[in-house]
């Protein structure tokens, strides 16, 4: 055991070193001296390395979630403790494959095993969804495939507990959950999660094992859930001539931009995939072949006798599912139903810059959610910290301050935003003296805004936004749509903020000019009216489980 870290009172005895480290938390494998067995040990990663009261809040809750969540096709968790001030989690220890690194081996996958692992998935998501529990980050990486051919559904890190008081708490960390090439268009937008969020992850993991590729690429992050709020994805029937027109069409619904639109719940997805999980042929190296004995297949085998379904069932429970689908969507349109559909309809190119290279935008809804406050209070822009005063300035070289932007960048997408705020700031005062960025120094404010947003600090945000767009008005032709999309971000961010006069006040001068420089009938005036509408209450669309 030398060299080996050993916690617990001596109980655990781990590896040399993390097996991977994510977002809060990094992982070894060890083994339970006492029970003489191999487990996995999550801790939690203090990304500053000093204890965040905020972090251990979520560590202990997906602790809870992940004990209450029994099914077989989730590790079980063991044991928890602290080693000096880190939480840990004891789990079991899973062995097989990623799906992630199953479809690099055989891009794309045999129809039945894309199928297989789906229909798995969804099992365990009806199990989690009955508790009241939404994955949230549900994607090829967090799939494990066992050699028995059982599909393990892992780390239920980011999950959401509907029926916790303190979930309201806990998401308000101004972090958008998620990974971005699997997040549904209400997790970008709006930062909100349910069962429906998971269906669209999952058809995200279906398109990619039945294509070899993602629904949606980009140059980073930001662009890629962009497209996933206003593209429409390529079917899988054109990139792939084999997979069969109900399938394809199963994706598609999985994939709707409106939770609405998507099927009903993970049994009527089920349903729709078990006629597809058939000829699970050998996957060499990852599953074992029948010659070797399977205990899990022995049990399985008997479980399928009971009750047997009868020769038609399968088309019979595509069918159920499908009306169950109809009967969804049947339904009467009620208050948040219209505010979701508001949220989906402003996204669909509120800049009007459709066609343009948007691969450094940002998804704007970030600091739309009015969630990303934390417990700040609505004061004036006077409580913008000050900044400390700041050397006289050396002016960088063209290739020096795109190496900046791009180092910057990455603190963006590793989610340090109070890091990345005030290098963007940095960086647009240094594009402006080098001369001839103007466009980059703006870009660099809209997202020096983003941060201050996502970290919570509303009033900062809505001061650098105003700020911005008195400059945007002074240094840009008239009607160049921009200002107008600052306008309109304006306007969310302050409705976010709860003051609502002022955000109507943003919104109907906003729609006048769009009015004036578009006519009455352009999409983008129907948009702006659209935020004039009555807003849903809070309070009923956090509530509703299918929203």
């Amino acid at each position: 055991m030398a060299g080996r870290r050993v916690i617990g009172d001596g109980r655990y005895v781990l590896d040399r070193h993390p097996i991977g480290k994510g977002g809060m938390g990094e992982v070894y494998f060890g083994r339970d001296t006492r029970l003489e067995r191999d487990v996995a040990v999550k801790f939690i990663r203090f990304p500053d390395g000093e204890p965040d009261e905020e972090l251990i809040r979520r560590f202990t809750r997906e602790s809870r979630m992940a004990a209450r969540l029994e099914h077989p096709g989730v590790p079980a968790v063991y044991d928890v403790g602290t080693d000096g001030a880190r939480p840990y989690l004891v789990m079991q220890r899973v062995r097989g494959v990623t799906v992630a690194d199953l479809i690099v081996e055989h891009e794309p996958l045999p129809i039945g095993w894309a199928a297989a692992v789906a229909a798995q998935t969804c099992a365990v998501l009806s199990a989690a969804h009955q508790t009241s529990l939404v994955h949230r980050d549900l994607k090829p990486g967090n799939l494990m495939l066992t050699p028995d051919g059982t599909v393990l559904v892992l780390d239920f890190g980011l999950a959401v507990a509907m029926d916790l008081p303190e979930q309201s708490r806990i998401t308000r960390t101004g972090q958008p959950l998620g990974t971005p090439a699997y997040m549904a268009p209400e997790q970008v937008q709006d930062n909100k999660s349910s069962p429906r969020s998971d269906l669209y992850s999952l058809g995200c993991t279906l398109h990619e094992m039945l294509t070899g590729r993602q629904v949606f690429a980009g140059g980073s992050n930001f662009s890629v859930m962009e497209r996933h709020l206003r593209e429409e994805p390529m079917p899988t029937g054109e990139l792939r001539a084999d997979v069969p027109p109900e399938l394809d069409q199963l994706v598609r619904h999985l994939l709707a931009k409106s939770p609405a639109d998507r099927p009903p719940d993970a049994e009527a997805v089920f349903g729709r995939l078990l006629p597809f999980v058939t000829d699970l042929t050998e996957l060499p190296g990852m599953v074992n072949p029948p010659v070797l004995p399977n205990h899990v297949r022995m049990y399985a085998r008997v479980l399928s006798r009971v009750f047997p379904p009868k020769e038609s069932s399968d088309s019979t429970s595509v069918h159920r599912a499908e009306k169950q689908e109809d009967a969804s969507t049947a339904s009467p349109v009620r208050k948040t139903d219209v505010g979701r559909a508001m949220r989906a309809s402003e996204v669909s190119d509120p800049s009007g810059t459709r066609g343009r290279d948007t691969s450094g935008a940002y998804p704007r809804s970030w600091i739309e959610n009015p969630h990303l406050a934390g417990d700040t209070s609505w004061g004036s822009t006077e409580s913008d910290p000050p900044r400390p005063e700041r050397p006289t300035p050396v002016v960088e070289s063209r290739e020096n301050l795109d190496d900046k932007l791009a180092a910057v960048t990455e603190l963006f997408a590793s989610s340090d935003y109070r890091g990345a705020a005030p290098g963007y700031r940095e960086l647009a005062e240094q594009f402006d003296r080098v001369g001839g960025r103007l466009d980059d120094a703006l870009e660099c404010l809209r997202r020096e805004a983003v941060c201050l947003g996502l970290v919570g600090e509303l009033d900062a945000a809505m001061h650098r936004l105003t700020e911005l767009l008195v400059r945007e008005r002074a240094e840009l032709q008239p009607d160049d749509p921009r200002p107008l999309d600052l306008r309109r971000q304006l306007g969310l961010l302050q409705r976010g903020a709860g003051r609502e006069e002022a955000a109507r006040a943003t919104f109907r001068t906003l729609l006048s000019d769009l009015v004036r420089i578009h006519g009455a009938g352009h999409p983008e005036v129907a948009r702006a009216r659209r935020l004039l509408m009555p807003q849903p209450d809070a309070d009923d669309t956090t509530s509703r489980r299918d929203s």
